[in-house]
C-alpha cells in the first residue's frame, strides 16, 4: 500500500506499508515512514513508524493521530504533523483521496426554475454519495429569480414575501445550512461539486470549505479579482464579499463512503436595491461584518473585472479542467425525472419551505 500527503505550505510525507491478517483483523505491517520533512531527534522516525506497525486498517483518523501525538514525545516535526502522517495512512488504505484519483463529470442541466434547482441538488448528491455518479461539478443556469434561504433559517426573519412577490422572486429552501442567497439570472454565478467524502477525508470542516474551493480562487485570481477564502465560507476580495459557501454531508449507501455537496453563490452583478427589499438584513448581522450598509457588503465581480459572466464562467471551468480534468455530459434522463418527483414533492411544499417560520 502506498499514499503520500504533500502538506500544504509544507513537505511531503508518505507511507508505505503491508496488510496482513491477525486473528479477526487486517493490520499493518512493515511500514515506511519517508518524505522530504524535517525531524528533531532522528530517533524520532523510528517512534513515529513504530506507532503504525500493527494498527487495524479500520482505525479512526483521530485515534491513529492521537497515537501518532504520543509516540512523537518531545520530537520537532517541521513542515508536517501527526494529522498529516494520519492521512497518508488512509490514503494508502484507500479511505482518503486525492483529486487525482478522481475522473469529474460537468453536467449541464440548462436553465432551471427554483425548486428545481434545488432537487437536482440532493438527487446528484445522494448518486455520487452512494458511489452510482462519479464526482460532479454543476454551473448553475437560472430560470428565473430567486431567494435560497439555509436549511435552519427562519422564512419570516430572513425574507419579505410580500416584496418578493411584488418583484417575482420565488423563495425556496436548500437542503445545507448558512444565510440566505439573492440570485437573478446573469447576475449571479452559481456552482455546486460533488464529491466522495474520502476527498475531504481528515479535513475539519472549516479546511473542507476552503479546500474544495482552492479552484474558484485560482479562476477569480486570473480574471483580475484578488479573491481570498474568509472563514467560515465567504469568498471576498480587497473591496468586498464576492460570495458565500455552503456545505451538506450525504451518508452513505451499503459499501458508498458518503459524499460532500458544496455550493457557492457569486455575485457578478446585484440589484442592491431588490436585494435589500427583498432580505431582511438586520442590524446585527450588519454589525458582525463591520459594515453599516448592506448594499456595502457585496462587490459584484462584473464591477471589478468589466468581463462578460460568461467569459468568467469559462475561465472558472477552464481553470478547474486544467487542474483535475473534466468530461462534459447532459443531464441523464433517470436523473431528470427524479429530480422533477423531488421538487413538486419537496421543494415546491410550503411544509419545507416554513419547517422553521
Amino acid at each position: 500500500m502506498h499514499g503520500e500527503r504533500k502538506v500544504r505550505g509544507g513537505k511531503l510525507v508518505v507511507i508505505d506499508a503491508g496488510v496482513e491478517k491477525e486473528g479477526p483483523d487486517e493490520v499493518l505491517r512493515d511500514v515506511v515512514l519517508s518524505g522530504d520533512f524535517f525531524l528533531e531527534p532522528d530517533e524520532a522516525l523510528g517512534w513515529l513508524t513504530q506507532a503504525l506497525q500493527g494498527i487495524p486498517v479500520g482505525i479512526g483518523f483521530d485515534a491513529l493521530t492521537d497515537r501518532l501525538e504520543a509516540a512523537r514525545g518531545d520530537a520537532v516535526m517541521l513542515g508536517f504533523a501527526p494529522r498529516d502522517i494520519s492521512l497518508a495512512v488512509l490514503r494508502a488504505l484507500g479511505r482518503a483521496t486525492t483529486w487525482e484519483d478522481h475522473a469529474f463529470e460537468l453536467v449541464d442541466t440548462g436553465p432551471l426554475h427554483p425548486a428545481m434547482q434545488m432537487a437536482v441538488d440532493e438527487v446528484i448528491a445522494r448518486q455520487v454519495a452512494e458511489g452510482r455518479r462519479p464526482p460532479t461539478l454543476r454551473i448553475w443556469e437560472w430560470a428565473s429569480s430567486s431567494v435560497i434561504i439555509g436549511s435552519y433559517q427562519s422564512l419570516a426573519n430572513e425574507v419579505d414575501l410580500d416584496a418578493a412577490a411584488r418583484h417575482d422572486i420565488t423563495v425556496v429552501r436548500r437542503i445545507s445550512g448558512g444565510g440566505a442567497m439573492f440570485v437573478e439570472p446573469g447576475n449571479t454565478i452559481t456552482y455546486s461539486l460533488y464529491v466522495p467524502e474520502t476527498l475531504v477525508a481528515g479535513l475539519s470542516f472549516a479546511e473542507s470549505y476552503a479546500f474544495l474551493d482552492e479552484w474558484v480562487l485560482r479562476g477569480l485570481r486570473a480574471v483580475g479579482v484578488e479573491a481570498t477564502y474568509a472563514p467560515l465560507n465567504d469568498i471576498t476580495s480587497p473591496l468586498g464579499k464576492i460570495g458565500g459557501a455552503a456545505q451538506k454531508r450525504i451518508s452513505h449507501g451499503a459499501g458508498a463512503p458518503g459524499g460532500v455537496l458544496h455550493h457557492a453563490t457569486m455575485a457578478y452583478d446585484i440589484d442592491q436595491q431588490k436585494m435589500l427589499e427583498v432580505l431582511r438584513i438586520g442590524r446585527e448581522k450588519l454589525s458582525d461584518k463591520g459594515v453599516t450598509s448592506a448594499a456595502k457588503r457585496v462587490d459584484p465581480i462584473r464591477a471589478q473585472t468589466g468581463l462578460t459572466r460568461a467569459k468568467v464562467v469559462e475561465t472558472l471551468v477552464g481553470e478547474f479542467e486544467a487542474s483535475y480534468g473534466l468530461r462534459r455530459v447532459p443531464l441523464d434522463d433517470e436523473t431528470r425525472y427524479a429530480a422533477a418527483a423531488l421538487a413538486e414533492s419537496k421543494f415546491s411544499e410550503p411544509a419545507w419551505l416554513a419547517r422553521v417560520p
